[in-house]
């Protein structure tokens, strides 16, 4: 079977299980779909069938960088400022102290391991350390979005709580994207050539020139276009553009594209159906995405049981503990709870996306403990992440006793959904 009609079948069977089996198991099971492709493609793999070959793999760079910068463009759709302003301020505090938190106390820790465990020099280990920081921060949004259906069918209160979960799942994409974005500017390689390689400083004004060129013009482009199809069209030349100019530039498509579909969102008068267009094409391709990712997984040469392990622990933790100090900073401990932080373990696609993206790169450090953490984490986490939200708002509603409905719209469950994805991706 030739490359072309393996991607034809495999994006069809992506296309085809998330408009049918999906939703069938996400509605009856309370389960987020994603984890099972990722074992798909580690089966189809050159690890054990074989029947996607390295080779094979490596020709479809171009198709996974795109889904990785659609990726991007889905995450920035969902900022519109007129509704994110909706939301009071104490929500956007408590959500960035913990992602923050999560991202240092996490990268510290693995920092400590690559250096002490396995050796690596300090320069080199701060990279990979960094990346599943990075990694770490990000929350599935889809299991938040889930279990909020969930619970609205059985008219349950929290709605503050799920507010402020929505919240964080945003903020912690855009911590993610952006501390990945600019940790690739900080470790870019210097040009085969004589002329002055720009510096890190300079790298992320490229980096963010290339999404903010990419916005304008095609808002430009775009106009007053309503047409799907001709959206669609404009949009995938727009992402297509800004993810291959990054990627050539060895920068992360993630943060380019997130600016392009923010940039598109606020300026377009289409912005619903800009926004539809995009979350309607972001699913069938994270799945498909995720079959390459398990398809590109390697077996590390290193010793990579230890770190693994150590993120595994360390990451759950780091998000409960983060989420407690950050509320007790915020002043809203009362109003979530100390515990709310269970509700921000799950992980998602854009955990993968960030992993495979740092995979990709030719100067990379330790790619593939990188890769095969993040791997594992999506695996033990996607399948219980609205489980985990469900059992943290029920627990949450008992303590508090709260009313069927919250009086504090600025942070309930409408404001949230502001940042948070529509299709219930990342």
């Amino acid at each position: 079977m030739t490359s072309g009609l393996a991607l034809i079948f495999i994006v069809a069977g992506g296309y085809v299980a998330a408009r049918l089996g999906v939703r069938v198991l996400a509605r009856r099971f309370l389960i987020v779909a994603g984890a099972e492709y990722l074992l798909l493609g580690i089966l189809l793999g050159p690890q054990a069938s074989g029947l996607i070959s390295a080779n094979a793999v490596d020709s479809f760079g171009p198709f996974i960088t795109l889904a990785i910068g659609w990726m991007g463009a889905a995450v920035g759709a969902e900022f519109h400022l007129v509704s994110l302003l909706r939301i009071s301020g104490s929500a956007y505090q408590t959500a960035l102290l913990e992602a923050l938190l999560t991202l240092a106390v996490v990268g510290a820790v693995l920092l400590a391991v690559f250096v002490r465990l396995l050796g690596e020099p300090l320069g080199s280990a701060i990279a990979p350390a960094a990346v599943l920081g990075a990694v770490a921060v990000t929350t599935s949004a889809s299991g938040i979005a889930l279990a909020a259906r969930r619970l609205a069918r059985e008219h349950a209160s929290g709605a503050a709580l799920l507010g402020q979960l929505r919240v964080s799942s945003g903020m912690d994409a855009v911590v993610g994207i952006v501390a990945f974005g600019l940790l690739l500017c900080l470790v870019h390689a210097a040009p085969p050539s004589d002329v002055r390689p720009p510096t890190p400083t300079e790298w992320a004004v490229i980096t963010v020139a290339i999404g903010v060129v990419g916005g304008i013009v095609y808002h430009l482009f775009l106009a007053g276009e309503r047409n799907a199809d001709r959206l669609f069209i404009a949009l995938a030349a727009a992402i297509t553009l800004a993810s291959g100019t990054a990627a050539y530039a060895r920068l992360s498509p993630l943060l380019p594209t997130m600016l392009i579909g923010a940039i598109l969102v606020n300026t377009s008068r289409a912005r619903r159906e800009i926004a539809a267009v995009i979350h309607r094409v972001h699913r069938p391709l994270y799945l498909v995405l995720l079959v390459f990712a398990g398809a590109a997984w390697r077996p590390s040469e290193r010793a990579w049981l230890v770190p693994i392990v150590c993120y595994l622990v360390v990451r759950p933790l780091a998000k409960v503990g983060s989420a407690r100090l950050a509320a007790r900073l915020s002043g809203t401990t009362r109003r979530l709870g100390p515990d709310w932080g269970y509700g921000l373990v799950g992980q998602g696609s854009l955990a993968v996306a960030i992993a495979l993206n740092y995979r990709l790169l030719d100067n990379s450090v330790l790619p593939n403990i990188v890769f095969t953490a993040a791997v594992i984490s999506v695996l033990l986490t996607d399948l219980m992440s609205a489980r985990l939200v469900q059992a943290t708002v029920q627990r949450h509603r008992r303590r508090h006793a709260e009313p069927a409905s919250d009086p504090t719209p600025a942070e309930g469950a409408d404001a949230g959904a502001a940042v948070t994805n529509t299709g219930g991706e990342r």
